[in-house]
């Protein structure tokens, strides 16, 4: 949902042309002061409110109950209701507005509860609103005060003062269904992301304990693994700065390029000094040492970059998958580059190396894949 700071959207279904309004939230929403008083719902009921997730049991979230002594003064929220959390957030400092969507329950007094008005609001519409953090902020900054511990000072009922452009409730239902495609679509690719990783995880596990093995192309079995250290399997190519000139990569004068393990795309002149390679793994070592594997052209942007090229007799991509397993990229050594040396790894035979490191490249680019398919639905 883009931002909407206009009575015509840039973008909307053909068969609405009504102008949006320009409503005060108090038409949409009025607050809800219905208290846990007769402790209707117990601390097992209490509602935590996320960011990614909306508004879900404390206990499933977050592991235990956080609530005070007594919840005989904890705000109800029913199905449907929206609730403010008045906790500044990395990329929203004024708070979050969220729909439960769940079960009843209770939240505590530093959140503020609203009932959608059926007539002029369709409560979805809201939740997908302030689903953009531009829109949260926007609205919430001139309203909110904050205290010297960065605690919200704000009325609940001053909540409401400001106002937002709201199409009619059809449109608005609209609108919302949409977006829950979008999201159930979302959640089964990223659901089916995390099964492929966990797939790979498992199947990683299998190749370098060798309890599943490969064969070769006659179904025989392969020569048992040898144990190295990884420092006989690689050398260190020395980096060289060359003068290059813009126009020989990105029409647009842009170049990739590694920087502490992160790409980025940047631009430079022709007389600046750059470091150019296009092998294929980089190790970055300063107080942490990490892996990263690059298959294509880029610049190297980093003093600690160190060029690996593998020996004859080994696979540099099984390299990095082997060493990968076994935590080198996720932990690091937090040491010199030169610890990775006496690390020992075991070596199958080049074919069979061949044949791990395609099977794991499979998986790799069924997962970027699923990635860039996330990306894509979410913007």
């Amino acid at each position: 949902m883009e931002k909407l700071q206009g009575e015509i959207p840039q973008i909307r279904f053909p068969e609405f042309k009504e102008l949006w309004e320009h409503k005060k939230l108090s038409e949409l929403l009025s607050e809800a002061k219905k208290r846990n008083e007769d402790l209707k719902y117990s601390k097992d009921e209490v509602l935590s409110v996320s960011g990614e997730l909306g508004i879900v049991n404390q206990i499933e979230h977050l592991g235990r109950s956080y609530a005070g002594v007594s919840v005989h003064q904890y705000h109800i929220v029913e199905t449907g209701d929206i609730v403010y959390t008045k906790s500044p957030l990395k990329a929203n400092p004024f708070g979050i507005i969220k729909l439960n969507k769940g079960k009843a329950g209770i939240v505590s007094t530093l959140y503020a509860v609203y009932k959608v008005n059926q007539k002029t609001a369709y409560g979805p519409f809201i939740d997908y609103y302030f689903s953009l953090d531009a829109n949260t902020n926007r609205y919430l900054r001139p309203l909110v005060k904050k205290g010297a511990k960065n605690d919200m000072k704000i009325n609940n009922a001053y909540v409401l003062h400001d106002r937002i452009f709201i199409p009619t409730i059809p449109e608005q239902i609209r609108i919302s269904s949409f977006y829950s495609v979008l999201d159930k679509k979302i959640t089964q690719l990223k659901q089916k992301k995390t099964l492929l990783e966990q797939y790979k995880k498992g199947v990683m596990q299998k190749l370098f304990s060798q309890e599943l093995r490969f064969k070769d192309e006659n179904g025989k079995e392969f020569r048992r693994w040898e144990e190295k250290m990884f420092g006989e399997c690689f050398i260190s190519l020395p980096s060289k700065k060359h003068q290059i000139k813009t126009t020989e990569f990105q029409s647009d004068g842009k170049y990739k390029v590694i920087d502490q393990g992160q790409e980025i795309i940047a631009g430079f002149s022709d007389e600046e000094p750059l470091l150019f390679t296009n092998i294929p793994i980089v190790v970055f070592g300063d107080h942490t040492t990490i892996l990263k594997y690059i298959d294509f052209e880029f610049i190297v942007g980093a003093d600690g970059t160190k060029l690996l090229k593998n020996k004859e007799g080994s696979n540099l991509k099984y390299l990095f998958y082997n060493l990968t397993h076994n935590n080198v990229k996720q932990e690091g050594y937090k040491r010199h580059f030169s610890a990775l040396n006496d690390v020992l790894i075991q070596i199958p035979s080049l074919p069979e190396q061949t044949k791990i490191t395609n099977f794991l490249s499979a998986i790799d680019q069924k997962i970027n894949h699923c990635q860039q398919q996330i990306e894509k639905t979410e913007h």
